[in-house]
């Protein structure tokens, strides 16, 4: 036999863990927004889509899971400017993945912008911190991933989460109006 993995996602104070087939990015803490809340252009400055909580849930009959990597195809297709992108919260040694007891609400101006994940005052709680840091996550493909859990589970449950965001140019920047492709993200770890 072996481990059956899901994408997990959270929502709400408490949070809410909710299985995930597709990330809807947009600017309201909910998991599937259909077309409610979207991330539009500014005229000047950004705007953050609120950051997504995402861990995986292990379970099914396996020895060891571990070694938890993130990462992209490398060309994140979205169309949102010079400045824009999609940006992963990193630690700057050992693992980037979030504890799950330091989960962290996303927080914003519902349908207009999510707070930045690195902002001092207003980031989160985590990932604003020192020997933390916002990181574009084209940076991070499959011969480059990024360590997101090094811990060894033997038993069912939830890894460290990777937590994602993201950020919208201007026009005059480049950004681009209007429902953005689907963008594959990936995550690998090793089971025996």
């Amino acid at each position: 036999m072996s481990a059956s993995v899901t994408i997990k996602e959270a929502n709400g104070v408490t949070p809410t863990w909710t299985q995930e087939a597709d990330i809807y990015f947009c600017t309201a803490d909910v998991q599937a927004p259909l077309l409610d809340y979207p991330l539009s252009i500014p005229s000047t400055g950004y705007r953050h889509s609120y950051w997504k909580t995402l861990c995986l849930e292990i379970a099914g009959t396996f020895s060891k899971v571990s070694n938890i990597q993130f990462f992209s195809d490398g060309n994140v297709g979205f169309h949102l400017g010079t400045g824009g992108g999609m940006f992963v919260g990193t630690k700057d040694e050992g693992d980037s993945g979030l504890a799950i007891g330091s989960y962290d609400q996303a927080t914003g101006e519902e349908g207009v912008s999510g707070d930045a994940m690195g902002d001092a005052e207003d980031g989160h709680a985590i990932y604003k911190g020192a020997g933390y840091t916002v990181v574009d996550v084209e940076t991070y493909t499959s011969m480059a991933a990024l360590l997101i859990d090094s811990t060894e589970y033997t038993e069912a449950g939830k890894t460290k989460a990777t937590v994602l965001q993201v950020k919208c140019d201007t026009g005059a920047n480049g950004a681009v109006q209007g429902e953005q492709s689907p963008e594959p993200l990936f995550w690998k770890y090793d089971e025996i």
